[in-house]
Protein backbone atom coordinates (compact mmCIF):
# COMPACT_ATOMS: atom_id res chain seq x y z
CA UNK A 1 0.00 0.00 0.00
CA UNK A 2 1.53 3.58 -0.63
CA UNK A 3 1.99 5.38 2.36
CA UNK A 4 0.08 8.79 3.19
CA UNK A 5 -0.26 11.55 6.04
CA UNK A 6 -2.51 13.34 7.80
CA UNK A 7 -1.49 17.43 8.49
CA UNK A 8 -3.72 19.04 11.33
CA UNK A 9 -2.99 22.51 11.85
CA UNK A 10 -0.77 22.77 14.74
CA UNK A 11 1.91 21.07 12.41
CA UNK A 12 1.29 17.59 13.48
CA UNK A 13 1.67 14.70 11.13
CA UNK A 14 0.48 11.25 11.36
CA UNK A 15 1.53 8.72 9.04
CA UNK A 16 -0.35 5.63 7.54
CA UNK A 17 -1.12 3.45 4.44
CA UNK A 18 -3.60 4.79 1.86
CA UNK A 19 -6.38 2.76 0.98
CA UNK A 20 -8.65 3.27 -2.72
CA UNK A 21 -8.47 6.28 -4.06
CA UNK A 22 -4.62 8.09 -4.44
CA UNK A 23 -4.92 11.98 -4.09
CA UNK A 24 -4.76 14.73 -1.72
CA UNK A 25 -7.94 16.74 0.12
CA UNK A 26 -8.33 19.04 3.05
CA UNK A 27 -10.49 20.10 5.94
CA UNK A 28 -11.76 20.07 9.02
CA UNK A 29 -10.89 17.10 10.99
CA UNK A 30 -13.55 15.65 13.14
CA UNK A 31 -14.06 11.91 14.84
CA UNK A 32 -17.00 9.46 15.45
CA UNK A 33 -17.62 7.58 18.52
CA UNK A 34 -19.96 4.69 16.55
CA UNK A 35 -19.02 1.23 16.28
CA UNK A 36 -20.93 0.74 13.59
CA UNK A 37 -22.55 3.05 10.47
CA UNK A 38 -19.68 3.70 8.70
CA UNK A 39 -21.73 3.78 4.86
CA UNK A 40 -24.30 6.08 7.15
CA UNK A 41 -21.58 8.03 8.07
CA UNK A 42 -19.87 8.62 4.70
CA UNK A 43 -22.94 9.13 2.67
CA UNK A 44 -24.38 11.78 5.03
CA UNK A 45 -24.06 15.12 3.65
CA UNK A 46 -23.95 16.82 7.04
CA UNK A 47 -20.37 15.80 6.91
CA UNK A 48 -19.37 18.04 3.54
CA UNK A 49 -15.75 19.73 3.64
CA UNK A 50 -14.68 17.09 6.48
CA UNK A 51 -12.03 14.47 7.15
CA UNK A 52 -13.82 11.96 9.65
CA UNK A 53 -11.20 10.18 12.59
CA UNK A 54 -13.64 6.61 13.14
CA UNK A 55 -12.78 5.50 17.14
CA UNK A 56 -13.70 2.27 16.65
CA UNK A 57 -10.30 0.49 15.23
CA UNK A 58 -11.97 -1.74 12.78
CA UNK A 59 -13.99 -0.41 9.44
CA UNK A 60 -15.35 -2.23 6.80
CA UNK A 61 -16.02 -5.17 8.70
CA UNK A 62 -19.33 -5.89 7.04
CA UNK A 63 -18.64 -4.62 3.61
CA UNK A 64 -20.70 -1.87 1.78
CA UNK A 65 -24.36 -2.04 0.62
CA UNK A 66 -25.68 -0.01 -2.17
CA UNK A 67 -29.28 0.33 -1.02
CA UNK A 68 -28.34 1.70 2.75
CA UNK A 69 -26.51 4.45 1.28
CA UNK A 70 -27.98 7.52 3.04
CA UNK A 71 -27.29 9.80 -0.73
CA UNK A 72 -26.22 8.96 -3.74
CA UNK A 73 -22.84 10.29 -3.15
CA UNK A 74 -20.15 11.14 -0.73
CA UNK A 75 -19.38 14.32 0.82
CA UNK A 76 -16.56 13.67 3.09
CA UNK A 77 -13.21 14.87 2.66
CA UNK A 78 -11.18 12.00 3.59
CA UNK A 79 -11.23 9.32 5.97
CA UNK A 80 -8.97 7.89 9.01
CA UNK A 81 -9.05 4.65 10.75
CA UNK A 82 -6.68 2.24 12.55
CA UNK A 83 -7.59 -0.63 10.59
CA UNK A 84 -9.47 -1.02 7.20
CA UNK A 85 -10.71 -4.52 7.05
CA UNK A 86 -9.94 -6.19 4.26
CA UNK A 87 -11.86 -9.57 4.25
CA UNK A 88 -15.30 -8.29 5.04
CA UNK A 89 -18.43 -10.88 6.09
CA UNK A 90 -22.09 -9.91 5.50
CA UNK A 91 -24.56 -11.78 3.40
CA UNK A 92 -25.99 -8.01 2.05
CA UNK A 93 -22.73 -6.73 0.84
CA UNK A 94 -22.38 -5.95 -2.34
CA UNK A 95 -18.98 -4.21 -2.58
CA UNK A 96 -15.86 -4.10 0.09
CA UNK A 97 -15.89 -0.47 1.19
CA UNK A 98 -12.30 0.37 -0.69
CA UNK A 99 -13.95 0.10 -4.00
CA UNK A 100 -16.57 2.73 -2.90
CA UNK A 101 -14.12 4.82 -1.32
CA UNK A 102 -12.47 4.65 -4.72
CA UNK A 103 -14.98 5.45 -6.55
CA UNK A 104 -15.99 8.16 -4.40
CA UNK A 105 -12.55 9.40 -4.58
CA UNK A 106 -12.28 9.82 -1.12
CA UNK A 107 -8.69 9.92 0.56
CA UNK A 108 -8.12 6.95 3.27
CA UNK A 109 -5.59 6.69 5.53
CA UNK A 110 -5.56 3.36 7.73
CA UNK A 111 -3.03 2.05 9.96
CA UNK A 112 -3.36 5.56 12.25
CA UNK A 113 -3.21 5.84 16.16
CA UNK A 114 -7.01 7.25 15.97
CA UNK A 115 -6.51 7.02 19.42
CA UNK A 116 -4.10 9.95 19.60
CA UNK A 117 -6.02 12.21 17.04
CA UNK A 118 -8.75 11.66 19.07
CA UNK A 119 -7.71 13.24 22.53
CA UNK A 120 -6.02 15.75 20.56
CA UNK A 121 -9.18 16.77 19.22
CA UNK A 122 -11.23 16.54 22.32
CA UNK A 123 -8.50 18.40 24.07
CA UNK A 124 -7.81 21.46 21.95
CA UNK A 125 -10.92 21.20 19.61
CA UNK A 126 -11.41 20.05 16.16
CA UNK A 127 -9.10 21.59 13.77
CA UNK A 128 -8.35 22.20 9.92
CA UNK A 129 -6.31 19.63 8.28
CA UNK A 130 -4.75 18.04 4.86
CA UNK A 131 -5.18 13.78 4.42
CA UNK A 132 -2.28 12.98 1.25
CA UNK A 133 -0.82 10.20 -0.52
CA UNK A 134 2.14 11.88 -1.01
CA UNK A 135 4.14 12.24 2.30
CA UNK A 136 7.34 13.71 0.10
CA UNK A 137 4.86 17.24 0.33
CA UNK A 138 4.90 17.20 4.04
CA UNK A 139 6.62 20.43 4.67
CA UNK A 140 4.43 21.93 1.68
CA UNK A 141 1.17 21.24 3.20
CA UNK A 142 2.29 22.61 7.34
CA UNK A 143 2.15 25.58 5.16
CA UNK A 144 -0.99 24.97 3.13
CA UNK A 145 -2.96 23.57 6.37
CA UNK A 146 -3.09 26.93 7.92
CA UNK A 147 -4.71 28.21 4.26
CA UNK A 148 -7.68 25.59 4.85
CA UNK A 149 -10.82 27.62 5.26
CA UNK A 150 -13.35 27.59 8.15
CA UNK A 151 -16.37 25.88 7.87
CA UNK A 152 -18.39 28.58 8.49
CA UNK A 153 -18.73 31.30 5.68
CA UNK A 154 -18.90 28.42 2.89
CA UNK A 155 -22.86 27.63 3.14
CA UNK A 156 -22.19 23.93 2.65
CA UNK A 157 -25.95 23.04 2.71
CA UNK A 158 -26.39 25.21 -0.21
CA UNK A 159 -23.97 22.99 -1.84
CA UNK A 160 -25.10 19.28 -1.13
CA UNK A 161 -29.10 20.02 -1.51
CA UNK A 162 -30.69 19.23 -4.14
CA UNK A 163 -32.50 21.61 -6.69
CA UNK A 164 -35.05 19.83 -7.56
CA UNK A 165 -38.69 19.09 -6.29
CA UNK A 166 -39.26 15.36 -5.61
CA UNK A 167 -43.14 14.12 -4.93
CA UNK A 168 -43.41 10.62 -3.24
CA UNK A 169 -47.27 9.93 -2.94
CA UNK A 170 -48.85 8.57 0.30
CA UNK A 171 -51.95 8.55 2.14
CA UNK A 172 -51.80 12.03 4.44
CA UNK A 173 -50.95 14.04 6.04
CA UNK A 174 -49.07 16.16 3.20
CA UNK A 175 -45.47 16.78 4.59
CA UNK A 176 -42.73 19.10 2.92
CA UNK A 177 -38.98 18.32 3.68
CA UNK A 178 -36.98 21.14 2.51
CA UNK A 179 -34.05 19.60 1.92
CA UNK A 180 -30.42 20.82 3.36
CA UNK A 181 -28.85 17.85 3.01
CA UNK A 182 -31.33 15.28 4.09
CA UNK A 183 -30.55 11.80 4.54
CA UNK A 184 -32.80 8.90 2.94
CA UNK A 185 -33.44 7.69 6.29
CA UNK A 186 -35.58 11.10 7.34
CA UNK A 187 -37.77 10.83 3.94
CA UNK A 188 -37.90 7.14 4.87
CA UNK A 189 -39.48 7.75 8.20
CA UNK A 190 -42.08 9.81 7.14
CA UNK A 191 -43.30 7.76 4.28
CA UNK A 192 -43.61 4.53 6.45
CA UNK A 193 -45.53 6.36 8.34
CA UNK A 194 -48.16 6.94 5.23
CA UNK A 195 -47.11 10.91 4.40
CA UNK A 196 -47.29 11.95 1.22
CA UNK A 197 -43.86 13.92 0.93
CA UNK A 198 -42.27 16.77 -1.45
CA UNK A 199 -38.83 17.28 -0.70
CA UNK A 200 -38.15 20.27 -1.92
CA UNK A 201 -35.30 22.79 -2.32
CA UNK A 202 -33.78 24.94 0.48
CA UNK A 203 -34.31 28.36 -1.34
CA UNK A 204 -37.50 27.58 -2.34
CA UNK A 205 -39.54 30.50 -1.42
CA UNK A 206 -42.06 30.27 1.54
CA UNK A 207 -45.00 31.54 -0.51
CA UNK A 208 -44.09 28.48 -3.05
CA UNK A 209 -43.92 26.15 -0.15
CA UNK A 210 -47.15 26.89 1.15
CA UNK A 211 -48.72 26.22 -2.48
CA UNK A 212 -47.85 22.74 -2.64
CA UNK A 213 -51.03 23.12 0.29
CA UNK A 214 -48.68 21.06 3.13
CA UNK A 215 -50.04 20.31 6.73
CA UNK A 216 -46.59 20.17 8.03
CA UNK A 217 -42.83 21.10 7.27
CA UNK A 218 -39.73 19.56 8.37
CA UNK A 219 -36.81 21.16 7.90
CA UNK A 220 -33.97 18.50 7.27
CA UNK A 221 -30.21 17.86 8.49
CA UNK A 222 -27.50 19.75 6.49
CA UNK A 223 -24.24 20.68 6.68
CA UNK A 224 -22.15 23.63 8.40
CA UNK A 225 -22.38 26.80 9.91
CA UNK A 226 -26.10 27.46 10.35
CA UNK A 227 -25.83 31.29 11.12
CA UNK A 228 -24.70 31.54 7.23
CA UNK A 229 -27.93 30.50 5.88
CA UNK A 230 -29.38 33.71 6.41
CA UNK A 231 -31.98 33.16 3.00
CA UNK A 232 -33.39 29.58 4.63
CA UNK A 233 -33.43 31.69 8.33
CA UNK A 234 -36.05 34.49 6.58
CA UNK A 235 -37.97 31.82 4.94
CA UNK A 236 -38.61 29.81 7.74
CA UNK A 237 -39.50 33.35 9.99
CA UNK A 238 -42.64 33.15 7.04
CA UNK A 239 -43.02 29.35 7.60
CA UNK A 240 -43.60 29.70 11.64
CA UNK A 241 -46.93 30.11 13.00
CA UNK A 242 -48.97 29.26 9.43
CA UNK A 243 -48.44 25.02 10.28
CA UNK A 244 -46.45 22.64 11.84
CA UNK A 245 -42.78 22.76 11.64
CA UNK A 246 -40.27 19.47 12.76
CA UNK A 247 -36.71 20.67 12.59
CA UNK A 248 -33.77 18.06 12.80
CA UNK A 249 -30.15 18.88 13.31
CA UNK A 250 -29.48 21.54 11.11
CA UNK A 251 -33.24 22.18 11.04
CA UNK A 252 -33.34 22.51 14.45
CA UNK A 253 -30.93 24.87 14.74
CA UNK A 254 -32.26 27.18 11.75
CA UNK A 255 -35.53 27.08 13.76
CA UNK A 256 -33.58 28.59 17.08
CA UNK A 257 -32.51 31.25 14.71
CA UNK A 258 -35.78 31.93 12.65
CA UNK A 259 -36.87 32.84 16.59
CA UNK A 260 -34.20 35.12 17.07
CA UNK A 261 -31.88 32.95 19.31
CA UNK A 262 -28.17 32.04 18.81
CA UNK A 263 -25.35 29.69 17.89
CA UNK A 264 -22.42 28.63 18.96
CA UNK A 265 -19.98 26.18 17.42
CA UNK A 266 -18.69 23.73 19.61
CA UNK A 267 -15.30 22.54 20.58
CA UNK A 268 -15.29 19.11 19.35
CA UNK A 269 -18.90 18.52 18.01
CA UNK A 270 -21.28 15.59 18.71
CA UNK A 271 -20.81 13.15 16.32
CA UNK A 272 -21.33 8.96 17.39
CA UNK A 273 -24.39 7.01 17.54
CA UNK A 274 -24.59 6.72 21.60
CA UNK A 275 -25.35 10.04 23.03
CA UNK A 276 -27.62 9.83 26.01
CA UNK A 277 -30.35 12.68 26.12
CA UNK A 278 -32.94 13.49 28.56
CA UNK A 279 -36.08 15.05 28.18
CA UNK A 280 -36.66 18.10 30.21
CA UNK A 281 -40.48 16.99 31.29
CA UNK A 282 -40.66 13.25 32.30
CA UNK A 283 -37.01 12.65 33.23
CA UNK A 284 -36.72 9.90 30.81
CA UNK A 285 -33.27 9.42 28.78
CA UNK A 286 -32.89 8.15 25.61
CA UNK A 287 -29.68 7.29 23.47
CA UNK A 288 -29.74 8.97 20.31
CA UNK A 289 -27.33 9.00 17.08
CA UNK A 290 -26.06 12.66 16.94
CA UNK A 291 -24.13 14.67 13.71
CA UNK A 292 -23.47 18.35 14.68
CA UNK A 293 -20.56 20.99 15.14
CA UNK A 294 -22.67 23.43 16.28
CA UNK A 295 -25.51 24.12 18.80
CA UNK A 296 -28.15 26.75 20.18
CA UNK A 297 -26.97 29.14 22.80
CA UNK A 298 -29.21 28.61 25.92
CA UNK A 299 -29.40 32.49 27.58
CA UNK A 300 -30.54 33.58 23.89
CA UNK A 301 -33.75 31.82 24.40
CA UNK A 302 -35.29 34.45 26.33
CA UNK A 303 -38.36 36.38 24.85
CA UNK A 304 -38.24 33.87 21.93
CA UNK A 305 -41.07 31.40 22.74
CA UNK A 306 -39.08 28.53 22.63
CA UNK A 307 -38.47 26.00 25.78
CA UNK A 308 -35.89 23.24 26.27
CA UNK A 309 -37.45 20.12 25.48
CA UNK A 310 -34.15 18.05 25.59
CA UNK A 311 -30.85 18.35 26.97
CA UNK A 312 -27.36 15.92 26.47
CA UNK A 313 -26.38 14.30 29.45
CA UNK A 314 -23.26 14.35 28.57
CA UNK A 315 -22.85 18.35 28.71
CA UNK A 316 -25.66 20.09 29.15
CA UNK A 317 -26.27 21.56 25.94
CA UNK A 318 -29.47 21.76 24.51
CA UNK A 319 -31.08 18.97 22.06
CA UNK A 320 -34.35 19.48 21.69
CA UNK A 321 -36.62 22.95 21.64
CA UNK A 322 -40.62 23.44 21.61
CA UNK A 323 -42.98 25.99 21.12
CA UNK A 324 -46.63 26.17 22.85
CA UNK A 325 -47.69 29.14 20.52
CA UNK A 326 -45.96 28.41 17.08
CA UNK A 327 -46.72 24.49 16.65
CA UNK A 328 -42.96 23.96 16.82
CA UNK A 329 -41.04 20.53 17.46
CA UNK A 330 -36.98 20.70 17.12
CA UNK A 331 -34.58 18.61 18.00
CA UNK A 332 -30.60 18.70 17.53
CA UNK A 333 -30.05 14.66 17.31
CA UNK A 334 -31.04 12.37 14.79
CA UNK A 335 -34.44 10.70 15.25
CA UNK A 336 -34.59 8.88 12.62
CA UNK A 337 -30.65 7.25 13.77
CA UNK A 338 -28.95 5.31 10.83
CA UNK A 339 -26.90 4.73 12.19
CA UNK A 340 -27.74 3.77 15.92
CA UNK A 341 -30.65 3.10 18.21
CA UNK A 342 -34.28 3.97 17.59
CA UNK A 343 -34.87 5.43 21.23
CA UNK A 344 -36.28 8.52 19.68
CA UNK A 345 -38.10 7.45 16.66
CA UNK A 346 -41.42 8.46 18.23
CA UNK A 347 -40.47 11.96 17.42
CA UNK A 348 -41.98 11.50 13.42
CA UNK A 349 -44.92 10.27 15.44
CA UNK A 350 -45.49 13.10 17.67
CA UNK A 351 -44.79 15.35 14.60
CA UNK A 352 -47.47 13.81 12.78
CA UNK A 353 -49.88 13.57 15.86
CA UNK A 354 -49.73 17.10 16.50
CA UNK A 355 -50.59 17.93 12.36
CA UNK A 356 -53.34 15.43 13.18
CA UNK A 357 -54.82 17.37 16.33
CA UNK A 358 -54.12 20.66 15.30
CA UNK A 359 -52.78 20.76 18.86
CA UNK A 360 -49.60 23.07 19.65
CA UNK A 361 -47.54 19.58 20.46
CA UNK A 362 -48.67 16.25 21.15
Amino acid sequence: MPKGILILEDGSCYEGEIYGYVGENYGEVVFNTGMTGYQEILTDPSYAGQIVVMTYPLIGNYGFIPEDKEREKSFVRGLVVRELCDFPSNWRQKERLEHFLNEEKIVTLAGVDTREITKKLRLYGVMKGIISAFPEKRAEYQEKVKLVPDISGQKLAYQVAGDEVLHYPGQKPRVVLVDYGAKNSILQSLLKRGAEVFVVPPLMPAEQILALAPQGVVLSNGPGDPADLQESIFIIRQLIGKLPILGICLGHQLLALAHGAQTYKLKFGHRGSNHPVIETESKRVFITSHNHGFAVREESLIGTGLEIWFRNLNDNTIEGLRSRYSKILSVQFHPEAAPGPNDADFIFDLFLEMIDKGDSYA
